[in-house]
């Protein structure tokens, strides 16, 4: 399950990366001369509130 889970999250990053990352209010962008630093905070705890919630569903139905 953890492998599978894995998985589904790097298909998700790399959709992430070729169509463009959407961009919350709780997201930060950091640019300084040719650094850029993205710091997708609010996505972050998005993300791992939905992933709680699923696993949760799914652990408890066993």
């Amino acid at each position: 399950m953890l492998l599978v889970f894995g998985v589904v999250l790097l298909v998700i990053g790399g959709a992430l990366m070729l169509f463009g990352r959407f961009h919350l209010p709780g997201d930060f962008t950091l640019r300084s001369g040719n650094v850029t630093v993205y710091v997708p905070l609010a996505t972050g705890i998005i993300l791992s509130v939905v992933a709680t919630i699923v696993l949760n569903l799914v652990l408890r139905q066993r």
